[in-house]
């Protein structure tokens, strides 16, 4: 249950890219881009600062370093990276591109939330045992203080979605739902 966000929060959304949100995951992406557009809405009509991170796995480490992985990732249509239509973006939001499972694997990532004085994030996104899991662990290593909108993210693995939203983002974070989280979003303006 969500608590508090702190006053300089910032939304980050995870690979809610084209290619990402055509996987068979556990719910339909349509649900889980609904939410995600009603916190980008929320956040906007706030005024707080929004991240939109996608994935370019044909440069990840794997590819050079892991000759036993069977998936190499070779190239990708250019609109397999574009954001999922449904998230409204526009030029103020943060873009990273990351090529591992962690958005802070971009350092651009976590240079741009210092520089806007950034101290707790509410993420979302696909895959929830991977990007969101991942980007959860290095945030809380850096000391943001987490929360997690269920609702608004999905897996490809319904056991691994249980076991991040059960057992290890309430150990980093709290965890909610979308209309919970902008209820406590406006609330702390009045």
């Amino acid at each position: 249950m969500v608590t508090s966000l702190d006053k300089n929060t910032a939304l980050i959304l995870i690979d809610l890219q084209n290619g990402i949100v055509n996987f068979p995951i556990t719910k339909p992406a349509k649900e889980v881009l609904a939410k995600a557009a009603q916190l980008v809405s929320a956040f906007r009509k706030e005024n707080l600062t929004i991240v939109v991170v996608n994935v370019d796995p044909t440069k990840s480490l794997l590819n050079d370093l892991r000759k036993d992985v069977k998936t190499q990732f070779v190239s990708f249509p250019d609109k397999w990276y574009e954001i999922a239509p449904e998230i409204k973006t526009t030029d103020a939001d943060i873009f990273i591109t990351k090529n591992a499972w962690n958005a802070f694997s971009n350092p651009a990532l976590d240079l741009a939330l210092k520089k806007r004085g950034i101290t707790g994030i509410v993420l979302a996104g696909i895959s929830t045992s991977v990007g969101v899991e991942g980007t959860a662990r290095a945030a809380s290593e850096r000391g943001y203080n987490l929360t997690f909108a269920i609702d608004a993210m999905a897996d490809t693995n319904a056991d691994a979605h249980e076991h991040s939203v059960k057992r290890i983002f309430p150990r980093i974070g709290e965890v909610d739902d979308t209309e919970k989280i902008i209820e406590k979003l406006i609330g702390q303006r009045v």
